[in-house]
């Protein structure tokens, strides 16, 4: 499974149980990224997909997620049991309050990609994805 997650600056990606941001670019980004493959996801993050796409799963339990892609906005990924086999990061590229932060160490992933591309919201966003 890839885990997918944007942060901030500092790592930082919920706050007061709410996202930092959204974008509707990155989600565009993030759904050519996936393909057709399964798009695992919790009942909070599929509410920003309107229409729903046919390949998004709903789960509360991101760290079990089988197969596929799993979009993470309100937990750690640094905290499963079992750290994903690959990881797609969008950095904000600014700080937000946050108090929940990614704790995967990325100076242990082997960065295959990077690309910059300007969202709705956001003048730079900034793609990375990692395998182990």
């Amino acid at each position: 499974m890839t885990a997918i997650i944007c942060m901030d600056d500092k790592n930082g990606i919920l706050f007061n149980r709410r996202r930092q941001s959204q974008d509707r670019l990155l989600r565009e980004d993030l759904l050519r990224e996936t393909g057709s493959s399964p798009l695992w996801m919790s009942g909070y993050t599929a509410r920003q997909f309107s229409p729903q796409p046919e390949n998004v799963r709903i789960t509360e339990d991101l760290a079990a997620v089988p197969e596929g892609y799993c979009f993470v906005e309100t937990q750690d990924p640094g905290t499963w049991a079992t750290p994903p086999a690959g990881l797609i990061v969008y950095h904000w590229n600014r700080v937000y309050p946050a108090d929940l932060f990614c704790t995967l160490p990325l100076e242990q992933w082997t960065l295959v990609r990077r690309e910059e591309f300007a969202g709705s919201s956001h003048e730079k966003i900034t793609k990375e994805v990692y395998t182990r």
